[in-house]
């Protein structure tokens, strides 16, 4: 199937066709395309990296998802699942692959989220829906082309619930979190990749929630790109150098989070800083419930899954996604953060 072909999932999809859908060609099989690979639905997925724990949760939740897919319709879905390297040319030449393949969908975790152009370009001359997820494009580019979506939450509102964790924390007892009764919050940020969204927002809103309630005072920050180990490291680093005037970490994501706690251990500290995440990953949920993580934020990997599925769904029905989900400016679907804390860990 050559680049330009018209998809067979999506078969009006081609560059330069209108918004009509062949809808029965799923369903039904009647055309040559579905007759050639009837049982082989095939939506590549490309992550930005697969080690991040986030993402992998979110990608056992595709995988559940197709499951489910497939046990209600018959028909066999293949997930291909690539790891990027945090190389955006890697990820370039992964979704080439894709759709030189006849991919009936691609999904992108991209690494670069100012190189999306380039991708729904692609995608919109080879007529397949691209769907990027977690890490979010600009709008620009989305723009280009009306089956290009995204599937995300808003990070603003990931650091709002964290710096109101850390608030009612102090509202509740504050020589829980200000142990040296000066009234200012002594704290550390541990932030994520340099430049992306996520980080930036949950940086700047956490903070600024924060402080509505108690000031603050920034001790250090740092980037640890997402990541447990140069977590620990950093926030090793930083017990040398401030010991327990620490009284409040922030970290972007949960692996940072968790690195943060390792550092604590590892300097065997008898009364661990109050420590916040985002994610709600499961072994930050395993911290929590052992008290060594005081609140995290839910990003739902889950409904993530779920909702790159329907719009999967909604194309393939010939439907307008628009009427049958929530999309805002005809791009995106926005998933609700959620506080969890030990009091609310039951509810997740």
């Amino acid at each position: 199937m050559s680049r330009r072909s018209k998809n067979c999932f999506f078969p009006s999809l081609a560059k330069g066709s209108g918004v009509l859908f062949l809808a029965g060609v799923l369903l039904l099989g009647q055309s040559g395309c579905a007759r050639r690979g009837n049982d082989d639905v095939r939506v590549g997925v490309a992550l930005y990296q697969q080690n991040d724990t986030f993402i992998s949760t979110v990608v056992q939740d595709l995988e559940l998802q197709a499951r489910g897919w497939e046990e209600e319709t018959g028909r066999k879905l293949t997930l291909t699942i690539t790891d990027g390297g945090n190389s955006q040319s890697t990820q370039n030449d992964q979704v080439d692959r894709f759709l030189d393949r006849g991919y009936n969908a691609v999904c992108v975790n991209i690494v670069d989220r100012t190189a999306a152009a380039v991708l729904v370009d692609k995608a919109e001359a080879a007529g397949v829906p691209i769907i990027f997820f977690n890490r979010q494009p600009v709008q620009e580019d989305l723009d280009r082309w009306e089956y290009a979506y995204y599937v995300g939450a808003r990070a603003e509102e990931s650091g709002e619930i964290q710096g109101q964790i850390v608030a009612d924390a102090w509202k509740a007892d504050p020589a829980s979190v200000d142990r040296n009764g000066d009234g200012v919050i002594q704290y550390v940020m541990l932030e994520g990749e340099p430049g992306h969204q996520d980080t930036l927002l949950r940086t700047e809103y956490s903070v600024n929630t924060l402080t509505q309630t108690v000031p603050a005072e920034k001790l250090a920050s740092d980037t640890a790109n997402w990541d447990r180990t140069q977590a620990s490291a950093r926030m090793g680093e930083w017990l040398d150098e401030f010991g327990d005037e620490i009284e409040v970490v922030f970290a972007n994501n949960d692996d940072m989070a968790l690195g943060a706690i390792d550092a604590c251990e590892a300097a065997e500290l008898e009364k661990l800083p109050f420590i916040v995440g985002v994610d709600a990953t499961p072994p930050a949920l395993d911290a929590i419930e052992a008290g060594t993580l005081q609140g995290t934020v839910l990003n739902d990997a889950e409904g993530m899954a779920e909702s790159m599925f329907a719009l999967i769904r909604a194309l393939a029905a010939g439907e307008d996604p628009a009427e049958q989900m929530e999309l805002e400016d005809g791009h995106y679907i926005w998933r609700p953060y959620r506080r969890i804390t030990a009091e609310t860990l039951s509810e997740r």
